[in-house]
């Protein structure tokens, strides 16, 4: 089984649990926050992947760590679970997995957004007015940032997607002249 289609499993099973027990935006929260530390902490990921260190110590690393940043029992209990299986490597996929079910449950569209630069939150409230209008669905926008755009957009709404990207204008306008 692929590392995406584990953590898409995992994801239904706690998104089951977190339905009957009306819990999915906080079940949702409280994996990004965990899936955010534990991308941000090399030691952690370390003491989880080292054999020298014992199951008794990661499961006290672990129920330290959830009490602490104050998780649900349903989150603690499903991080102690994967602990148990070796499988926490897959939390941040799992994180992501779970918001985007959580959110197809709810009827909202997930759109990413990337720009050259962070751009005002006014935009960003535009946009995702302009976006909710256009398909009546709701929409939660995720910001990004890519350098390399040089100036503008690119939106991606499910599969389509809108650039408005100086970089592609270019390679558009690069294109135009080669076959001229």
């Amino acid at each position: 089984m692929t590392t995406s289609a584990l953590a898409k499993r995992y994801a239904r099973a706690i998104l089951e649990l977190a339905t009957e027990q009306k819990q999915v935006e906080r079940a949702s929260k409280d994996l990004n926050d965990l899936a955010v530390l534990w991308k941000a902490s090399e030691e952690l990921r370390e003491l989880f992947a080292n054999p020298k260190f014992t199951a008794e110590l990661r499961k006290t690393v672990l129920v330290d760590i959830t009490t602490r940043a104050g998780v649900s029992p349903l989150i603690k209990n499903s991080v102690l679970y994967l602990n148990d299986r070796q499988r926490l490597p897959v939390l941040p996929e799992l994180a992501q997995a779970f918001s985007e079910l959580a959110e197809r449950a709810a009827g909202t569209l997930r759109a990413e957004v990337t720009s050259a630069a962070a751009l005002p939150e006014r935009y960003y409230v535009q946009l995702q007015k302009a976006l909710e209008q256009a398909t009546g669905r709701k929409v939660t926008i995720e910001k990004k940032t890519d350098a390399s755009l040089i100036a503008g957009v690119v939106t991606r709404v499910g599969d389509q997607v809108f650039d408005g990207s100086i970089r592609t204008r270019l390679s558009e306008l690069k294109e135009s002249l080669k076959s001229a």
